[in-house]
């Protein structure tokens, strides 16, 4: 029998350990032809260029999508050839040498690769229409843009695929060299031997795992508040965080299970004996694995969560920071040209004049005395806010309220009340400000810290000031649109009539560029978020096959003593749930975690988001689930 055949019928007889493994290599190849066709497709690059580093954005993550297609291919690699240990043990055995084993692996490899790269590559160039469409969908963007099969993309690919061929083959070398006959014929019947530790030093590793991850939780409280250590603070709370998941799985489940196995007295009886039984055995071996598919589940319901919820948020988040759509400051005539040119379009607004004092003032503790920092204000009348349309409660006399939208996001103390002193025309004044309002009372374009107080305050505050190079009465012009649907017709009249270096813009302006940003982003995120959930459910399908081929002969022998399929069925769920479910159920809590600490960057509600999110990336794992309970079932019927 040649080489070629050889090949072609151990291909064949092996292809339902390859199915999975050649989908997950067609679907990455895929997406990365699709990134690859849209970062090299020069009108989309022309028309997001003005507002965001588009290539950057998308180069980054190529490289990202490159290093999970490796680590994934190289770990369902290494899964294969144990698999096929015994079969490599005998080619030797017979007299061939381990150059030729390896020569045949590569050629199997090599064919395998080929097709996923042919399949991927045509699938890619089919879907890459749905995912331009799906991106400018994202941004918001109206423009019909015609996309065409790029020739820089498919050589990226092809390179990609003989760095990731090149790999996998010095993988296989290294391993056909290094094993043994011994090893090659032993490595599909190898368990985790239990490990023998006293009650008292496994109880102390257990809960050991769990006040790191607590402690990882608690230290993540501070990363908002000490921005300046936020590199520090990250590394300890991501090193404690994982090494209290790694002892979760290494230490304390097996201290669990060892606790119930001796309070059955051994008893464990059908269900437990294929459940609890063989995690105890292999546990040393999950540990990593479901330490790193726990990490990577956090990681990636927290960067979808987190990116949907900035996209989702996006109106409402630019609205409380703008709550006009256009405000100019001293600037009657550009105002009045700028409502006589919305009137020429037919377009209906109500404008508005507001009254405001800018100054130099301090922040003052009220229980220390002393001082805080300096800053630029701006005095607001409530009164005047409520006759703009504005939705504002109206202080107490001698009070204030402050508004800001970045105030967490910048690290402003917004514990209240405190003073804000300024210097009057005999003597220094201060004003209490009583409370804080995640949002703005002007847009945030304008100089200074807002502060809105009573008509009656604003004007014993004005009357009480004499104008000096350190106050400024000011006089601003704002209004708002009653049709959003001419927002882009305005928005085009409002700047035609403010100079380019006046950096003053509008809302739809802003709502447009926060939109391109976050859409940039999430479609990143969520591309990469497929990629992570699918090389980490096909990780424990692939390890969960692997486990089911060598218990096979276990369940023939369940089944010759008369054990029904569906009672070992029952058992065998048991297992899969853990395997599953632990690790999807703690990456969910680190995931809540993060994303609490991610919320200073939204103003906005993140529940309907991140519920959305995690309920995607929930049904998509737990398809894997399924699969490999199917999986047993074939194997558990055949066993006889």
């Amino acid at each position: 029998m040649t080489i070629r055949k050889l090949v072609i019928r151990s291909m064949r007889k092996n292809i339902k350990m390859y199915y999975l493994y050649f989908f997950a290599m067609i679907f990455s190849i895929s997406l990365y032809f699709i990134f690859s066709t849209l970062q090299n497709d020069q009108m989309v690059v022309q028309l997001v260029q003005a507002s965001m580093n588009f290539s950057t954005a998308f180069q980054v993550a190529g490289i990202l999508l490159i290093l999970i297609t490796i680590v994934f291919t190289m770990y369902a690699t290494s899964i294969f050839i144990r698999r096929r240990s015994q079969e490599i043990g005998l080619y030797q055995l017979i007299g061939l040498s381990k150059a030729w084993v390896a020569r045949v692996l590569i050629m199997e490899h090599t064919i395998l690769g080929l097709g996923a790269l042919l399949s991927g590559l045509f699938v890619g160039t089919l879907l890459s229409r749905f995912f331009l469409l799906l991106f400018i969908n994202l941004l918001g963007l109206e423009d019909t843009i015609g996309l065409t099969f790029s020739g820089q993309a498919l050589l990226q690919t092809i390179a990609v695929f003989t760095c990731l061929l090149v790999v996998t083959s010095i993988q296989i070398i290294w391993t056909v060299y290094r094993s043994t006959l011994l090893q090659l014929f032993k490595a599909n019947h190898q368990h985790d031997s239990i490990v023998k530790r006293s009650s008292l030093v496994s109880a102390l590793l257990g809960v050991t795992g769990v006040g790191l991850i607590a402690f990882g939780y608690y230290m993540s409280t501070f990363i908002v508040e000490q921005a300046d250590l936020l590199l520090f603070l990250l590394l300890i709370v991501l090193s404690s965080t994982i090494l209290g998941t790694y002892l979760i799985f290494h230490t304390t489940i097996s201290w669990i299970l060892s606790v119930f196995r001796k309070k059955k007295n051994g008893n464990l009886g059908l269900y437990n004996s294929l459940s609890v039984a063989p995690l105890m055995h292999r546990m040393k071996g999950h540990a990593n694995s479901l330490t790193i598919i726990t990490v990577l589940s956090a990681m990636t319901i927290t960067m979808i969560s987190l990116s949907y919820s900035l996209y989702y948020s996006t109106e409402t988040d630019v609205r409380l920071a703008m709550p006009f759509d256009f405000a100019v400051e001293n600037m009657q005539e550009e105002a009045a040209l700028i409502a006589s040119a919305l009137e020429d379009e037919e377009i209906t607004f109500n404008q508005f004049q507001l009254e405001a004092i800018r100054f130099d003032g301090t922040w003052v503790e009220q229980e220390l005395g002393g001082n805080n920092r300096n800053r630029a204000f701006l005095l607001f009348s409530a009164e005047q806010m409520v006759q703009a349309g504005l939705d504002v409660e109206r202080p107490e006399e001698g009070e204030a309220i402050y508004y800001n939208t970045r105030a967490i996001i910048e690290g402003v103390e917004t514990s209240f009340p405190k003073d804000v002193q300024f210097t009057s025309v005999n003597e220094t004044n201060a004003i209490t400000v009583s409370e804080f309002q995640l949002e703005n009372v002007m847009n945030y374009r304008f100089y200074g810290e807002q502060l809105l107080v009573s008509e009656d305050t604003f004007q014993t505050v004005r009357n009480s000031m004499q104008e000096d190079e350190s106050k400024e009465w000011l006089t601003f012009e704002v209004f708002q649109l009653v049709d959003t649907d001419q927002s882009a017709t305005a928005s085009a009249i409002f700047s035609e009539h403010m100079e380019s270096d006046a950096y003053i813009t509008d809302f739809y302006t802003a709502y447009e560029e926060s939109l391109q940003t976050f859409g940039l982003l999430i479609f990143i995120a969520g591309i990469l978020g497929f990629v992570f959930i699918l090389s980490t459910g096909s990780i424990l399908y692939f390890k969960q096959m692997t486990e089911a081929e060598q218990e096979k002969n276990h369940y023939r022998t369940l089944r010759q003593l008369g054990f029904q399929v569906n009672d070992m069925m029952k058992g065998i769920i048991r297992k899969q749930l853990f395997v599953f479910l632990i690790p999807l159920g703690i990456g969910l809590i680190h995931a809540a975690f993060a994303l609490n600490v991610g919320s200073v960057l939204i103003a906005a509600s993140m529940l309907t988001p991140i519920i959305i999110s995690m309920v995607a990336y929930i049904l998509i794992y737990l398809t894997f689930a399924a699969l490999t309970i199917q999986y047993y079932k074939r194997i558990v019927l055949s066993s006889l």
